[in-house]
């Protein structure tokens, strides 16, 4: 089939891969190229350096709101539009334009956690489950039915980085499989169990080692690698990567011995930590150079 892709991160790239290597992808549309860096260099996103590398041709309009980019679009007569993580919302004429419209690959299971930011707050609300759900779009926010789903456990100790690479991959064997089988019956979705994965505010990355244990090591796993969760160790900003449940008690924020963290209840085994400035460390690596306080801010 003739396809358009559109989708900007490096959870989108294997979709990219596997659409590409079954069907003919017309276009690939993507986020304009940022400054980054020291230099403030212009930077190539994920699914842009990639369609280069397969060379596809790439488009990344700032909005599509306007007629000229809706028809730029509908020209390219497209059977379908693929989208994964765009960034851009897609107004009425573009959803239509595709033979079969746009299809989206959400990181969830429609209803639960329509939004920005599902995988994080999968994790971070202690979900068990979580998967993989194509969905026909319609003006709604991720309101469209869905084609297919594919679920999968949530590990005990798996942080937002693993889950997603874990999702990408399993994304994009649901959609060729989709794409093999078009058309297909799309499912509304159910009008109970609706919850919005709203978009994380830098606010919510501090921790309050007034929590339950099992909160905190939500939100360390949740927020992992980005943003990162953090506390004050002597006026330092430390972010904390990964976490577990640990035994012991005491006053929230007290150090209970290596990197074991008491909590508003229980406690925390602090296994990955990054400070200001440097890489991403072992407790037992960054701890070897570092005495901790009594108490952690």
């Amino acid at each position: 089939m003739r396809v358009i892709f559109m989708g900007t991160p490096e959870f989108s790239v294997p979709a990219l891969r596997a659409v590409a290597a079954a069907h003919e992808v017309v276009c690939v549309y993507t986020q304009p190229p940022r400054a980054a860096g020291r230099g403030q260099k212009a930077r190539l996103s994920p699914v842009h350096a990639a369609a280069e590398e397969l060379g596809l041709e790439v488009r990344h309009p700032v909005s599509l709101k306007d007629a000229g980019a809706q028809e730029a679009f509908a020209a390219l007569g497209a059977d379908v539009a693929v989208v994964v993580a765009y960034g851009l919302i897609l107004p009425v004429p573009v959803l239509e334009a595709p033979r079969f419209g746009c299809l989206n690959i959400h990181a969830s299971i429609l209803p639960r956690w329509r939004g920005a930011a599902p995988i994080h707050r999968a994790i971070m609300a202690g979900d068990e489950e979580t998967g993989v759900a194509i969905m026909q779009m319609e003006a709604g926010l991720d309101t469209g039915p869905v084609l297919a789903e594919a679920r999968t456990a949530i590990g005990r100790d798996e942080v937002t980085g693993d889950l997603l690479d874990r999702l990408a991959g399993m994304g994009a064997a649901l959609i060729r499989d989709v794409l093999e089988r078009l058309p297909l019956p799309a499912v509304p979705q159910p009008e109970v169990g609706v919850t919005y994965a709203a978009k994380i505010d830098k606010a919510e990355a501090r921790i309050d080692w007034r929590r339950p244990a099992e909160q905190v090591d939500r939100l360390v796993r949740g927020l992992s690698p980005f943003p990162g969760a953090w506390c004050e160790i002597e006026g330092e900003r430390v972010k904390l990567l990964r976490t577990r449940l640990a035994a012991g008690s005491g006053a929230p924020g007290a150090v209970l011995g290596g990197f074991r963290i008491a909590c508003g209840s229980g406690a925390v085994e602090v296994l990955e930590a990054q400070r200001a400035g440097k890489r991403p460390m072992a407790a037992e690596e960054l701890l070897r150079g570092w005495t901790l306080p009594a108490q952690l801010g």
